[in-house]
């Protein structure tokens, strides 16, 4: 069995991988757990360097993994040269700040001395998509090796040159052998590897179709799972909103990647009174994008990474519109050699339309109109999605009163969602549980351990009564 990578701006197949027989998977997850037990014990001091030396090899060679996800899926190369510099980011962020985040915590109580320890899992099973080749990973694996554990990567088939390079960048930074392995197998192999008694946890990011079949998984093996999954994020614009701003962001928002995030805005959910005037700003400066070649540091919309991902996008749109949406920008594929699609926006879309109670995973935008701010609010919640949300209003106050009635993992007023090292990153409903990022991530994959030391030093507990 093999796994092919096929470039989607030409429809070439790049390089074909034999897919990882049964020795290659028992030698890698052997490996893993081996050198586990060695770099649980390291200090953070000797873990940082570690982490500190992947960040200084990824700006180094940021032009040359950078054209392997521009090869794989379409990613604009200017993008994805800036994928590379947040995955930098990341490595320094938690070198510097995982010993502070895990360190032990005093607890006062009757003992001599009481405390929590966080002490690492072991080996993670990390199952991760394609639209961030790099991003998902190492916004993960930097928190977990810092903690401590080791890494097995499961990447999504059509990005393999992507995962073995991520492999290559931890051994030539210098970790031990067996810290990070990836496994080119199909995803048919996830069911298994969660089961595996040497995999200790699992974190995913993928649909929420995917979030089903792992935290099934995780839970009959009753291992700690984070699940990060897909969003349909609303893009609220109130009547004071700044409008020129919000239009602006809103292109940023709905199109960076090729519209394929699941932080993406995805719902445009404007305000009555606005509504027009917001649609021709947006539509106006969409209207300005490029599609091209995702080689060329002018291009801004590449190729979507299969045909069967354009496929399913278009027959979202299509079906939307025959309900009656009205398509103020695109709607269609683009013709010829490459997964296109053109950047597309829908107005007077209604709840019951495609686009506005699925997630579209491309470069397509609905606008939907609100009679006023508690509809807006209305509208945003009703979703089976909550990954992330954006706010547009003058009054910030009103915005924070707003912000604490919508059903999100984040709200970013007069701005774009965007991940952050600095804070958590997550979502609740379909769109997953668990958090990434910051020090709530780093304490995902960790032992939470009680130490209580005697004698007692003063009143003793209560009985227990049962």
């Amino acid at each position: 069995m093999s796994i092919q990578s096929i470039n989607p701006a030409t429809e070439e197949v790049i390089q074909t991988f034999e897919v990882y027989d049964e020795k290659q998977i028992n030698q890698a997850l052997d490996q893993a757990r081996a050198a586990f037990q060695s770099w649980r014990t390291t200090t953070f001091a000797e873990r940082s360097v570690h982490l500190h030396n992947v960040a200084t090899y990824l700006r180094q060679h940021k032009e040359e993994l950078a054209r392997f996800s521009t090869l794989e899926m379409g990613k604009p190369i200017s993008e994805a040269e800036g994928e590379i510099d947040k995955c930098a980011w990341a490595c320094d962020f938690y070198a510097d700040n995982a010993e502070r985040f895990l360190a032990d915590e005093q607890i006062a109580t009757n003992a001599t001395q009481s405390y929590v320890s966080y002490l690492p899992l072991g080996v993670v099973l990390a199952v991760m998509p394609w639209n961030y080749p790099y991003w998902q990973i190492f916004r993960f694996a930097a928190p977990a090796l810092m903690a401590g554990n080791t890494v097995v990567l499961k990447h999504a088939s059509n990005v393999s040159l992507a995962a073995l390079a991520i492999e290559r960048i931890f051994k030539e930074s210098g970790l031990p052998e067996g810290i990070f392995h990836t496994l080119l197998v199909p995803g048919s192999s996830v069911e298994r590897l969660i089961a595996d008694p040497r995999v200790a946890a699992v974190t995913l990011t993928g649909s929420d179709a995917a979030g089903v079949s792992v935290g099934a998984a995780s839970g009959h093996a009753l291992k700690k799972a984070v699940l990060e999954l897909g969003g349909s994020d609303a893009f609220i614009v109130l009547a004071d909103a700044d409008l020129d701003a919000a239009a602006q962001t809103a292109v940023r928002a709905r199109f960076q990647n090729t519209g394929q995030s699941c932080i993406a805005a995805k719902r445009f959910i404007v305000v009555e009174s606005v509504a027009e005037a917001f649609e021709q700003k947006f539509a106006a400066t969409a209207a300005q994008l490029r599609v091209g070649n995702p080689l060329e540091r002018d291009t801004q919309i590449g190729p979507m990474p299969r045909a069967d991902l354009r496929a399913e996008l278009d027959a979202q749109v299509q079906a939307s519109v025959k309900m009656g949406a009205r398509v103020v920008l695109g709607g269609k594929p683009v013709e010829g050699k490459g997964f296109f699609y053109t950047p597309t926006i829908l107005s007077d879309v209604t709840e019951d339309m495609p686009v506005f109670n699925t997630e579209t995973f491309g470069p397509v935008a609905a606008i939907i109109r609100a009679k006023d701010d508690e509809h807006a609010i209305e509208l945003a919640n009703n979703s089976q999605f909550g990954l992330s949300s954006n706010l547009w209003t003058q009054n910030i106050e009103h915005a924070r009163q707003l912000a604490r009635r919508i059903e999100a993992g984040g709200v970013f007023i007069n701005s774009m969602t965007a991940s952050d090292p600095r804070l958590p990153f997550g979502g609740v409903k379909r769109s997953g549980y668990g958090r990434e990022l910051s020090l709530f991530g780093i304490r995902e994959f960790v032992n939470v351990q009680t130490v209580w030391v005697g004698p007692a030093t003063g009143p003793q507990m209560p009985a227990p009564t049962k």
